[in-house]
């Protein structure tokens, strides 16, 4: 399994069925589209392909900064090869890509690729202005010996809308962290290095990590979450403060995990952190008595709701028993 930073770095001899996208956030509608293609490569003896980009093409377009994605160009790849895919290619998108010509593409991925196939979402188009849609690329496919699959796109459960990445940051930024982990079908991940802080949970009785998360990737909406931390190969329950720290006076965003049952000396890992739910909106508290009071509830609950989590897991994943 292979992750390649530009679409020249690929020189595959075996034939490939390629997924064309952008891919952020890898959710389930990403998933189900992957997973067709994985299992067709399979029984046909190629390469499961996909061939995604970085920036956003959205954030060249439309000139967006700051914190937008759900997911790094790593974690993304990650995602994608753990589903089972052979490559994935993260593709720069710039000018160049921007003004390419939906024709010139395609011929570098038959090129690079070896593509005997393309698989893409029914509202996809790539190139120039958008030309190279579905009907173009299944006319190009007769011309150039290569198959078209479309996908149709997945709704969400209870309504007919679309899932999309636009609105899991929109329900992110909301602070329905619930929705959209079932949107995501898995918890919401944030990755960064555990850096030094003020060190005033410790002062209080309720450690925390100062978790310096990637400047580009979205944070969910201030206030406290329940979820799990990975940190040296060990997982822990843990209860995340994401805010300003109003009852200190506060003012940069930091997201700063406390993890249950742990007393350790992590500065300097790198920690993978998931957030499950959302237990309360920030608040500034009278003194710090109310905050200690406070937190013991919130880490209560969120050991409440994380422990039912792991037995529902658990039960998904016991075998049926049947009586003979």
């Amino acid at each position: 399994m292979t992750h390649l930073y530009a679409l020249e770095d690929a020189h595959l001899e075996q034939p490939s069925l390629v997924a064309i996208g952008v891919f952020d956030g890898v959710h389930v509608g990403h998933q189900y589209l992957i997973k067709q293609l994985i299992r067709r490569a399979y029984a046909t003896g190629k390469l499961a392909v996909v061939l995604t980009f970085f920036p956003h093409p959205d954030a060249v377009l439309k000139g967006i900064t700051g914190r937008y994605y759900l997911t790094s160009p790593e974690q993304r790849a990650e995602q994608l090869l753990n589903l089972g895919v052979d490559v994935v290619v993260t593709h720069p998108f710039n000018d160049d890509v921007r003004q390419m010509r939906a024709e010139t593409f395609v011929d570098r991925l038959l090129k690079h690729l070896n593509m005997v196939g393309v698989w893409v979402g029914e509202d996809f188009a790539l190139g120039y202005e958008r030309e190279g849609n579905v009907a173009f690329l299944r006319q190009k496919g007769l011309e150039k010996g290569f198959t078209l699959e479309t996908i149709e796109l997945i709704t969400a459960r209870g309504n007919q809308s679309v899932v999309s990445s636009t609105d899991i940051r929109a329900l992110l930024k909301g602070g329905q962290v619930e929705e959209a982990c079932r949107f995501l079908g898995r918890g919401y991940q944030v990755e960064g290095t555990v850096v030094l802080g003020e060190q005033r949970g410790r002062t209080i009785g309720f450690p925390t990590a100062n978790l310096s998360v990637w400047s580009e990737q979205l944070i969910p909406a201030n206030g406290v979450y329940a979820g799990w931390a990975i940190v040296r190969g060990e997982r822990y329950m843990a209860v995340t403060n994401i805010g300003t720290r109003p009852t200190f006076d506060g003012q940069d965003v930091r997201v700063e995990p406390h993890l249950l049952n742990f007393n350790g000396d992590i500065y300097g890992a790198t920690m993978r952190l998931t957030l499950e739910t959302r237990l309360r909106s920030e608040r500034k508290f009278d003194g710090i008595e109310a905050l200690k009071t406070q937190l013991a509830l919130d880490i209560e609950a969120g050991r409440m709701f994380l422990t039912a989590q792991e037995e529902k897991a658990s039960k998904l994943l016991k075998p049926s028993m049947r009586w003979m």
